[in-house]
């Protein structure tokens, strides 16, 4: 069975690649059928009750997804070898391990996971919200493995 890691990183950071299947409320902002208007963030992660990817955006360049986790909950430690990712706490606080170095993320706070460095996120006291922005990655081939000619 293929990893994480083998598959260039975590299930919520692949969100964007099921969107139309997960019914999101995602999409591509350069469409011509997506006017670009503000997202009130705190109230996606405040309204949403799921965990993991609430809300998605993709571009041609980006990949932004808004992770929620209830207290104690979060993604697994795993490596990214393809991109550097930037996080951006949305509401409440919780633990952010890169390469075994804790620290604390905050709404209004935000950090850079480097690519290559393993990373774990676990929310604190209460529901905990981030932002994960990322160059757009190539897609995911049925079976495992990414296409490296999209």
């Amino acid at each position: 069975m293929a990893s994480y890691d083998d598959l260039g990183g975590d299930p919520p950071c692949w969100a964007h690649l099921f969107e139309e299947e997960l019914g999101m409320g995602g999409g591509n902002a350069d469409s011509t059928d997506n006017a670009i208007e503000p997202v009130d963030l705190a109230v996606l992660a405040a309204s949403q009750r799921g965990q993991g990817a609430v809300w998605s955006q993709t571009t041609e360049d980006l990949n932004i997804n808004l992770l929620a986790f209830n207290a104690g909950k979060g993604v697994d430690a795993h490596i990214n070898t393809e991109v550097d990712v930037l996080l951006v706490g949305v509401m409440g606080g919780g633990t952010v391990v890169i390469d075994g170095h804790e620290t604390t993320l905050r709404e209004g706070e935000a950090l850079i996971v480097p690519k290559g460095a393993q990373r774990s996120t676990k929310a604190g006291i209460g529901r905990f919200a981030y932002l994960s922005i990322h160059k757009a990655r190539a897609g995911l081939i049925p079976g495992g493995g990414r296409d490296r000619n999209p």
